[in-house]
């Protein structure tokens, strides 16, 4: 075989050498099928974990769904058990998922995954995993794919499977590199779902449930029962339009012009003239506006504008009266999306109007209380953002690390 060299766009310092073409079969001595058949007579509640493909995601082995397996069943498959460091692949369904086996799953058993075991040299399982997951080895893996409703990739067909190495030096440095993105990526992924969960627990436990006139928690100094309004009462609303299309110079202003699905973004990317403004009904709103979505997919979104612009007719404008919190309106409003879009949405297919919004009747604390809510759901959607901001750039960075750190 003519070996290919190559090298990556980036890379470590103090390494220079090509990169070498090696079919998988030459670094692998075993490169065969987990088990295949029907394994559920075999369940038990407890008992050996049994991999699965379910759990192997992203280059990544999760236990959010355990199947376990009973003692007789285990021994069957002892010539297939797998050991740390070696690598699975997903071979039907979302086929291409790879992930190396970690200590603790050492000696586990596996279902409809593709195994390479007992390396002929010294390799990195990490620095093959990553590679795996680039984009030039999804294509490949793609490209002798087989299936239409269900796909499947064959073992033997991944015996040829070629990958390019550095050396094991090199192939560690990039997989220890990657791996702590991956860790830093979790981390910030565990912090974004547990004030997620926190928020959605405080929404249930801050505001008054059904039937009810004060809610479970509440800040001290405050008491008293909250008082239902219909909210049309308490504020002034107003939806916009949209200019028409086929006039050209009533667009590519410097007015934004929001539309539903940004009603939570920093922009827009669609702005009008002043002489498209005035021949339509459009409507200006200011920061810190009620913005509520009205049609289509984004029914029930819910948010506070970031800029000033235009709305149209699929957004409803909220401007709270005297003595009521806009803060507090957004975050009791997004609390109610599912049970308003469950109530006048069938299927959760249609349109809203600013009459089913208005016509809403709603429980209000004091005003003081309003705010003090508000401003504790804004620091929490704050703290949210900044993970999840923090949570993006780190996903960006990974990829731009497996497109340019792999030849």
């Amino acid at each position: 075989m003519t070996e290919m060299k190559k090298v990556p766009a980036i890379r470590f310092n103090k390494f220079a050498d090509d990169w070498v073409e090696s079919e998988l079969d030459s670094l692998f001595s075993k490169i065969k099928n987990a088990f295949v058949g029907t394994a559920t007579p075999y369940y038990v509640n407890e008992g050996h974990f049994y991999l699965e493909s379910n759990n192997v995601k992203n280059g990544h082995i999760n236990r959010n769904n355990e199947v376990f397996i009973n003692d007789y069943f285990y021994k069957k498959q002892q010539d297939n058990l797998l050991h740390a460091g070696d690598i699975v692949m997903v071979q039907s369904g979302h086929v291409g998922h790879s992930a190396v086996i970690p200590s603790e799953l050492n000696n586990t058993a596996a279902h409809a995954l593709i195994i390479f075991a007992d390396k002929k040299r010294e390799l990195c399982s990490y620095f093959l995993n990553y590679q795996f997951q680039t984009d030039i080895s999804k294509k490949e893996i793609a490209s002798f794919t087989t299936g239409n409703t269900i796909r499947h990739i064959l073992s033997s067909d991944m015996k040829k499977f070629k990958v390019l190495l550095p050396g094991v030096t090199e192939q560690t440095q990039i997989g220890s590199y990657l791996q702590y993105l991956d860790k830093l990526i979790s981390l910030h992924q565990a912090k974004v779902n547990k004030l997620t969960n926190l928020k959605k627990a405080m929404l249930e436990k801050m505001f008054p449930k059904d039937g009810a006139d004060v809610p479970e928690i509440r800040f001290k100094a405050f008491a008293g029962t909250w008082e239902k309004k219909r909210i049309g009462d308490v504020v002034e609303c107003y939806s916009g339009g949209t200019p028409l299309v086929e006039v050209s110079d009533f667009y590519g202003g410097k007015i934004p012009f929001i539309r539903s699905a940004e009603i939570n973004s920093n922009s827009t990317e669609l702005y009008l003239t002043e002489k498209g403004l005035k021949n339509s009904s459009a409507k200006l709103v200011d920061i810190g506006n009620v913005l509520y979505a009205l049609y289509g997919a984004t029914s029930g979104e819910v948010g506070r504008a970031r800029f000033c612009g235009a709305i149209n007719q699929a957004i409803l404008s909220i401007i709270p009266n005297a003595n009521y919190d806009a803060e507090f309106i957004m975050q009791l409003l997004k609390r109610l999306k599912l049970k308003i879009i469950g109530t006048y949405l069938q299927g959760g297919q249609g349109n809203l109007s600013g009459a089913i919004i208005k016509d809403l009747n709603i429980l209000f604390p004091s005003f003081n209380e309003q705010v003090k809510l508000g401003n504790y759901f804004q620091n929490l959607d704050k703290i949210i953002t900044l993970h999840q901001t923090e949570l993006e750039k780190l996903n960006n960075l990974k990829k731009a690390c497996l497109e340019k750190m792999f030849v």
